[in-house]
C-alpha cells in the first residue's frame, strides 16, 4: 500500500526487511540530516545511513577529555542509574496498585537507588543496578497476564514473547538515541558508564538506561495487559527455543513504538510538554553541556511520577 508522508514531518526513518531506497530519497534525507536505520525483517540491526554535516571536532574533544575525569563520570553514571531504578520502581507501583503482590520488589528497588547514590565507584553502582534489574524483571513477570509470564530477562535469543518485544524495543531505542548523539557531534562509541567494547555504541547504551522502563517496558506491559498482542503474533524456533515476533506482530509493535515516541509528556517541572523523542534530544543536549563545562550538574536524570 502506497502512502505519502510530508518530508517536513520526518524525524527519523527505520527500514525493516527488503526495502529499497532511491538515490533521490537518500540525497534528501542526507541533506535534511535525518538518520536512516536499517534492520532485518526480524529486527537485527544492520547499520545506518547518516549525514556527515554534524561532525564537530570541538564536541568530540570535550567528550573524550570528560571521559578521563573519574569524578565527573561517576557523578553522571549515578544520575542515570538512579533515574533508571526510580523509573522501574514507579512502573511496578503503577501495575501493582490494585493487586499489592510485589511489595518486596518495590522495596528492594528503593534500597538499590539509595545504594547507588552513595556508591564509590562505577563498578559498585553497576552491581547495585544489576541487583535492582533482576528483582525488577521478576516483579514484571508476576504482573503480566499468565500466558505471557516469564521468569527473568533472556537475550540472544529471547525465550518468550515478553523478552522478544523487550529486545526489539531496546534495539530501536538505542539507535534512536544513537542518531541524536551523532547529530551533536559526539561519538556514540565512547561511554561513561558501560565498558567500551568493539562495535557496541556504548554512549547510546548509557543514555538509554533511564529510558528503558519509561518507553519500552511500559509499552510492552501495555500491549500485554490490554491484550493488543497475543500468542498468534509470535513464532518459536524449535531448534534453539527462540521466540520471534511475526510479521503482523512486528507491524503492531512498530506502529505503537513510533506513536509512543511522538506522545507528549511533561518532561520536567522546569520544561514545557514535549514528545518523548524530543525529550530524548533534550537529554542528549544536556549531556553535551556536561562535556563542554566538565560539570555533571548540567544533566538531570528523567524521573517519572
Amino acid at each position: 500500500m502506497e502512502r505519502k508522508v510530508p518530508k517536513e514531518t520526518l524525524e527519523s526513518v527505520v527500514l525493516f526487511g527488503n526495502v529499497q531506497m532511491s538515490t533521490q530519497f537518500i540525497g534528501e534525507v542526507l541533506q535534511m540530516g535525518i538518520p536512516v536505520s536499517i534492520f532485518s525483517a526480524k529486527g537485527k540491526y544492520f547499520g545506518r545511513l547518516e549525514s556527515t554535516m554534524f561532525s564537530n571536532v570541538d564536541s568530540l574533544k570535550s567528550q573524550m577529555l570528560s571521559l578521563e575525569n573519574e569524578v565527573l563520570t561517576l557523578a553522571l553514571a549515578k544520575k542515570v542509574l538512579m533515574a533508571k531504578v526510580h523509573n522501574q520502581k514507579v512502573l511496578l507501583q503503577r501495575y501493582n496498585r490494585d493487586r499489592n503482590i510485589i511489595t518486596h520488589e518495590i522495596s528492594h528497588l528503593d534500597q538499590m537507588e539509595k545504594h547507588i547514590d552513595t556508591g564509590r565507584s562505577i563498578e559498585q553502582i553497576i552491581g547495585y543496578e544489576g541487583s535492582a534489574a533482576r528483582v525488577y524483571f521478576t516483579g514484571l513477570g508476576n504482573l503480566v497476564p499468565k500466558e505471557f509470564r516469564f521468569s527473568g530477562r533472556t537475550r540472544r535469543p529471547p525465550k518468550d514473547p515478553f523478552n522478544s518485544l523487550l529486545s526489539l524495543g531496546y534495539t530501536l531505542l538505542m539507535y534512536e538515541i544513537y542518531g541524536d548523539i551523532t547529530s551533536r557531534g559526539l561519538n556514540p562509541y565512547g561511554g561513561f558508564l558501560h565498558k567500551d567494547k568493539r562495535s557496541h555504541p556504548t554512549l547510546a547504551s548509557d543514555l538509554m538506561e533511564e529510558w528503558r522502563p519509561v518507553i519500552v517496558d511500559s509499552l510492552v506491559m501495555s500491549l500485554m495487559t490490554r491484550r493488543e498482542m497475543n500468542q498468534e503474533h509470535f513464532n518459536q524456533d524449535d531448534e534453539n527455543g527462540a521466540v520471534y515476533i511475526s510479521n503482523s506482530g512486528m507491524r503492531i509493535f512498530l506502529s505503537k513504538f513510533e506513536k509512543k515516541l511522538r506522545t507528549d509528556i511533561k518532561y520536567r517541572e522546569d520544561k514545557s510538554s514535549m514528545s518523548f523523542r524530543k525529550a530524548i534530544w533534550s537529554q542528549t543536549g544536556d549531556l553535551l553541556k556536561v562535556f563542554q563545562h566538565k560539570d555533571a550538574d548540567y544533566y538531570q536524570g528523567l524521573r517519572i511520577r
